[in-house]
């Protein structure tokens, strides 16, 4: 973008372009981008999965205080893709906002309910000077109960204060060339009911196809939420890898057969 006669539209968050465009929330998209980190995520017919890459910015750093997987209730959690402190900053929020849901109206904040408050702050931020777009994107996964039913949620949001519900989604550096590879995945199949197993080796088959290499357990971060345990769970290493040895067995099936 040139400066010039576009600065002040620059530097202003609440003023719009000439052309219509907000640029500081442009540049909160980008922020998301340069992280460095692809994170994915799916919905299975039972549970879903986000997984992101694990990457220890300094090698003095405890690997085990590093993440962007963050729990919000017992059955709602999340993968932050971005400025790691924003994110932070508004897991501490959505935490609050559940919270009080909860003590409020006695049952746990609904999945889309939880997406919907977290855009609204988000949208908030493009409207006041005083304030600037967080740079982090948000994959989120959960369970809502309905009577017997227990239904598996994902969605994500957005700077802008955007969101919507999902089949298959992704956040980060190579964000589209995921969506390309989720997209082939569903025109092939547009209703596939997946297992859990299923739900991960997709997520994970997805990543290892965007980055371009093997994946090892030690660089992948995962959780996952189940109908049968309702419950947002951390993947320990040991299972990450019986999962990328299973996705690498059918990958030698399928070549084998071809």
């Amino acid at each position: 973008m040139a400066r010039g006669s576009s600065a002040g539209y620059d530097r202003h968050i609440t003023i719009f372009s000439p052309d219509g465009r907000l640029y500081q929330v442009e540049y909160a998209f980008k922020a998301i981008k340069t992280s460095g980190l692809t994170s994915v995520g799916v919905r299975g017919a039972d549970s879903c999965v986000v997984l992101t890459q694990r990457k220890v910015p300094d090698k003095l750093h405890d690997p085990d205080s590093v993440t962007n997987m963050y729990n919000i209730t017992a059955n709602i959690g999340l993968v932050m893709t971005g400025m790691v402190a924003d994110a932070r900053s508004k897991v501490q929020r959505l935490r609050q906002e559940a919270a009080e849901f909860k003590h409020n109206n006695g049952y746990e904040m609904p999945v889309s309910y939880l997406a919907k408050r977290a855009a609204d702050m988000a949208q908030v931020y493009t409207q006041h000077a005083n304030m600037r777009p967080l740079g982090i994107a948000m994959i989120i996964i959960g369970i809502d109960v309905e009577g017997e039913r227990k239904i598996p949620q994902l969605f994500q949001c957005d700077p802008a204060g955007y969101y919507v519900g999902y089949k298959a989604t992704s956040a980060g550096q190579k964000e589209q060339e995921a969506k390309n590879f989720l997209e082939k995945r569903y025109k092939a199949e547009p209703n596939p009911s997946l297992s859990y197993d299923d739900t991960v080796q997709l997520a994970l088959a997805c990543l290892q196809n965007v980055l371009g290499s093997d994946l090892k357990a030690s660089d992948v971060e995962a959780s996952v939420v189940r109908a049968d345990a309702l419950k947002f769970t951390k993947l320990t290493p040991d299972e990450i890898e019986a999962h990328l040895t299973a996705l690498a067995e059918r990958d030698d099936d399928v070549a084998a057969r071809d």
